[in-house]
């Protein structure tokens, strides 16, 4: 068996859901780090600071450019209405975007009901649609305190399909060293006291996939692919669950490898460690059921 295929349950495909989603904490690149059991669930908890704008994805930089397939997604806390954050997503298809499966998860937050295409602004320019249906993943498991999350993949359709130009899935990811990029709208100041403020301008950061053991026990596996900064200090935040990992094919073109999910290690800060994203090879079988069966 293909080892960029290990679906979990394949022919069960998770009903509709009007779902929520979350804005997830991820962890920066360092390696060595040998610890295992805390994903912090960024969602419904501290609501009223989250206002002004600061840069995503720590230490990141402000995109130069737009994205065709980028996606942002706003959600609200599903236990109190007042924390407003965003996710982020990849356009896969013309009526079709990939995110976390933890974005869309109701025990976290509520989707707002639209979705932003193809813009370099989280609240202005390309184009918004409505949110008509989210599947997630049948293996999706939040890992909370008991390490990472698990087959974190969901999937959004659209109400109408845009023109936007769709980023394609890479048959495969790069093996560790491989360079990437990542997307997102997430914080950037992740101090103990920082207020969570989001970006209006998309953020992308320079980074690498990493060995197995790069991240902590049990967290990377050929679904969950570990991931360095290769800036000193940075990595995406709270606010970049969902987005995109990026690798280029080649011909030089971006195709995507993975999804924003969470830390690669327990306790530690954005800055601090590395970060964790689902696969989107491995889940490529899924993918392609989930959209071909809702057309």
């Amino acid at each position: 068996m293909d080892p960029f295929l290990l679906i979990t349950d394949a022919e069960q495909v998770e009903p509709a859901q009007p779902i929520g989603e979350p804005v997830f904490r991820l962890t920066s690149s360092r390696r060595t780090v040998a610890r295992a059991a805390a994903v912090v669930l960024a969602g419904a908890a501290c609501a009223a600071t989250m206002t002004g704008s600061a840069g995503a994805i720590v230490n990141g930089e402000d995109s130069p450019r737009s994205y065709a397939f980028m996606v942002s997604i706003p959600v609200t806390g599903a236990d109190d209405p007042t924390f407003k954050g965003v996710c982020g997503g990849s356009l896969i298809d013309p009526r079709w975007v990939l995110t976390a499966a933890h974005c869309v998860d109701p025990r976290l937050v509520t989707l707002d009901g639209t979705v932003r295409i193809g813009s370099e602004w989280k609240n202005t320019g390309g184009t918004v649609r409505s949110v008509a249906r989210t599947v997630s993943h049948p293996g999706y498991r939040n890992g909370e305190n008991s390490g990472p999350n698990r087959d974190d993949m969901a999937l959004i359709r659209l109400n109408r399909p845009v023109a936007e130009k769709p980023v394609r899935v890479a048959d495969r990811p790069g093996p560790p060293g491989t360079p990437t990029r990542i997307l997102g709208f997430g914080r950037t100041d992740d101090a103990p006291e920082a207020p969570w403020a989001f970006p209006d301008r998309l953020q992308e950061l320079a980074t690498r996939r990493g060995a197995v053991a790069d991240c902590a026990p049990g967290y990377a596996n050929s679904t969950r692919l570990c991931t360095l900064s290769q800036v000193p200090g940075a990595m995406a935040c709270n606010g970049d669950s969902g987005g995109p990992q990026l690798q280029r094919d080649r011909k030089g073109r971006w195709e995507l490898m993975g999804v924003t999910s969470g830390p690669g290690a327990p306790g530690v800060r954005c800055s601090e460690g590395p970060g964790l994203y689902s696969s989107a090879p491995a889940h490529a079988g899924w993918i392609r059921q989930v959209t071909g069966r809702h057309g």
